[in-house]
């Protein structure tokens, strides 16, 4: 079973950068789709990023351009950098996993209203806060 553990947030001033971590567990390299998806308070979590068993990454629009996800799977960790963010960044941002095929691409398909529903196992989630 895959655990997930997210930190990096916090509060930081519009146009500022952050890089959000997330420590897998218990996982085998290669064997799993990663994703960051986030959640306004009142709202549905959404889709920020994913990251496919093949390596392709996929980004919701409000988010290409500045933000971009990777792992290192030496170290068992995914990140999330953060660029040039605005206050309607501000959310809970949560780390998910479900199993993936290596080398193929199959999260990164799917519309990012849809990874919500992809992903089964999810961190705590950390808050990061964009003052204007």
């Amino acid at each position: 079973q895959v655990q997930l553990m997210e930190s990096g947030g916090g509060s930081v001033q519009s146009g500022g950068s952050l890089r959000l971590t997330c420590v897998v567990t218990e996982y085998s390299a290669g064997n799993h789709c990663f994703g960051w998806l986030r959640q306004f308070p009142g709202k549905e979590r959404e889709g920020v990023a994913v990251l496919d068993g093949d390596g392709s990454t996929e980004y919701a629009d409000s988010v290409k351009g500045r933000f971009a996800v990777s792992r290192d799977n030496a170290k068992n960790k995914v990140y999330l950098e953060m660029n040039s963010l605005k206050p309607e960044d501000t959310a809970m941002y949560y780390c998910a996993a479900d199993f993936c095929v290596a080398h193929k691409s199959t999260v990164s398909r799917l519309a990012p209203r849809q990874w919500r529903s992809f992903f089964g196992t999810w961190g705590q989630g950390t808050q990061v806060t964009v003052s204007s």
